[in-house]
């Protein structure tokens, strides 16, 4: 442990992973009951994906520019007002359709504000991991264990309640519900970090400047580009996010809405994925270490991309595909770990900010098109057609780690031996003054 902390805090890393459970919490819930309202009451499997597109254009494109926003502003600050803001877009549109008074286009214009202001504060929080895990004297694996499984738990759990609320109460009021989680989000984050000096704005050496913003940009755009393995991750993941976007904005409720009992069936599907993936990145937190990295994550992505596209396209019953969903994930549990582990092993704390928004924006470019191109392909080619296609493009993405060599770096990252060749990069960030 750093000679800064000189005593184990857990207090801010447990608060911080209260949370960012209760936030992403929130997410999913918009995630299923905004899809379920437009097929709703639209039944244009088009219009959806429409809705899924406005929501993650905006996310990309803040995702593009905000990394040196968050060391200016502080990452408290934007994530408390990530999450407000958020919060407050999601319960305009209930509110909005009770009056009456809503329309598509406001629709997809609430919905473009939650992207807008989600990924930065995704962001904020993220970034603290490494320092929040040595305050509470934990292993850097562990702690991104815990921190995707707080993810997974929050997923498996507006899953699980996901459907039946829908089913209950209705999309409308369940939005109601994701708004709340918001209001709870922000405070708790607010509380958990206050008086830790790297959730405060950064001192500049220099005065602010749009030259000054621009340079340091892309200085982390410079940093992902020049680390092969950084590169490839992002690479392999804009492809994946893209038909991940496309399975769960649009494929899914499809299939669940045609084929399968509706809406609590989408969310027990759901949920079997979440309580597994959960499974799976806390018994990788725990015996992750013991373990090679690359051929834990080349394996899981195998297991994780086609089997459940084939499955849905050639059943038209519940459980072969929840069977398939739970495999799944186990094996996508493990994934978000062994990715954070690896990025803050590489990434030099003083651009982290910047490196992880630079990241996050490369692997979602593609992620607005891909529940924009599913419902158009469900509404020309037919549901059937469209899972078998996406499934095969999975399969060619998630081969690329056993094809090129730069994934082998994982196991090397924070090694002797990575050190001795400059992983993690030094002197390419900016210095705290």
């Amino acid at each position: 442990m750093s000679e800064d902390f000189g005593t184990v805090d857990r207090r801010p890393l447990a608060m911080v992973l209260a949370a960012n459970l209760v936030s992403i919490a929130g997410n999913c819930l918009t995630y299923m009951g905004v899809p379920w309202f437009v097929l709703q009451s639209t039944g244009s499997a088009a219009k959806a994906g429409i809705v899924a597109f406005c929501t993650l254009l905006p996310a990309v494109l803040a995702a593009l520019v905000t990394g040196p926003v968050i060391d200016q502003m502080g990452r408290r600050r934007v994530s408390v007002a990530s999450d407000l803001a958020c919060g407050g877009a999601v319960a305009a549109i209930p509110l909005l359709q009770f009056a009456g008074i809503l329309q598509f286009w406001m629709l997809c214009v609430l919905m473009a504000m939650t992207g807008m202001f989600r990924a930065p504060g995704e962001t904020a929080r993220g970034v603290l991991l490494p320092t929040l895990a040595e305050r509470a004297g934990m292993p850097l694996n562990r702690a991104a264990g815990l921190y995707d499984g707080a993810a997974r738990c929050a997923a498996l759990t507006a899953s699980a309640l996901g459907g039946v609320l829908i089913a209950l109460l209705g999309a409308e009021n369940v939005l109601l519900v994701d708004a709340a989680t918001f209001a709870v989000a922000a405070p708790l984050f607010a509380f958990g970090v206050r008086g830790l000096p790297e959730v405060q704005a950064q001192r500049r050496a220099e005065p602010t400047s749009l030259r000054a913003y621009g340079r340091e940009l892309a200085e982390g755009y410079r940093f992902v580009a020049a680390t092969p393995l950084l590169l490839s991750l992002c690479l392999m993941t804009l492809v994946t996010r893209g038909l991940d976007q496309g399975w769960s904005a649009v494929l899914l409720p499809a299939h669940a809405r045609e084929e399968l009992d509706g809406a609590v069936d989408l969310g027990l599907l759901n949920a079997a994925f979440g309580f597994c993936a959960l499974t799976g990145a806390l018994v990788y937190g725990a015996v992750g270490s013991r373990f090679r990295r690359w051929p834990v994550f080349t394996i899981a992505f195998l297991i994780g991309g086609l089997p459940r596209f084939v499955m849905a396209a050639f059943t038209d019953t519940f459980t072969p595909l929840a069977l398939t969903m739970a495999v799944e994930g186990l094996a996508f549990g493990v994934l978000n770990p062994i990715v954070a582990t690896v990025t803050y092993e590489t990434v030099p704390e003083d651009l982290r900010s910047r490196v992880l928004s630079a990241t996050t924006a490369s692997v979602q470019l593609v992620t607005p098109l891909g529940g924009l191109a599913a419902g158009l392909l469900v509404d020309s080619a037919g549901l059937p057609s469209t899972l078998l296609a996406a499934g095969g493009v999975y399969l060619l993405a998630t081969l690329c780690p056993v094809i090129f060599p730069a994934w082998r770096r994982m196991d090397r990252t924070g090694s002797p031996q990575a050190r001795a060749e400059g992983w993690p990069r030094e002197g390419s960030g900016s210095k705290r003054v």
